[in-house]
């Protein structure tokens, strides 16, 4: 083999030895401090985004994006309404039987510490899911979680209102909202 080639072989060797370094790296740090999160739009500002949505359901193009952003269900101008579910249910996994109450603040399903209800399981991610009030409906929204978040055997892949009684699957863990 000539030198030059030796050379190149080195060279490619510790390029590629790099390239591992660098994406363990990445991949210890996007478990250790997370992924950024996108946030859900509040009422205010979807409602007011609401009335631009219907006159441009007209147009072909923005059909579909208008028909995937649900409209929120709280009454403007009256008193806020109280949501339908008031506690979350957890019907297999780990935690089998616990039973939370829900309150009108987000609650964060994951892995760490932080989240408001902790599963410690190996397909659960550190920040897994989030369900949110949104006016009067309870949204889960996954947060870019490895192995998804489902609700009613659906993948969960935006912002989606849960239906009471209807399955919600993160890692091996289920649960559901009831009244």
């Amino acid at each position: 083999m000539s030198e030059l080639t030796l050379l190149l072989l080195r060279i490619g060797f510790l390029v590629l030895l790099w390239a591992f370094v660098f994406a363990v790296v990445y991949s210890l740090r996007a478990d250790l401090f997370g992924v950024k999160v996108r946030r859900m739009p509040d009422a205010a500002a979807a409602a007011a985004a609401a009335p631009m949505a219907s006159g441009a359901a007209a147009s072909s193009v923005t059909a579909p994006v208008a028909a995937a952003v649900p409209a929120p269900a709280a009454k403007p101008g009256g008193p806020a309404t109280t949501a339908t579910a008031s506690r979350i249910v957890i019907t297999s996994g780990p935690k089998t039987g616990l039973e939370l109450p829900l309150g009108n603040e987000p609650l964060t399903i994951g892995r760490s510490s932080e989240s408001g209800l902790v599963v410690r399981d190996d397909y659960t991610s550190s920040h897994h899911a989030r369900l949110v009030l949104w006016g009067d409906q309870w949204m889960i929204q996954d947060l870019d979680s490895t192995n998804g978040t489902w609700h009613d055997g659906v993948r969960v892949t935006a912002p989606v209102p849960v239906n009471l009684g209807a399955p919600i699957k993160v890692g091996a863990t289920t649960f559901e909202l009831r009244k």
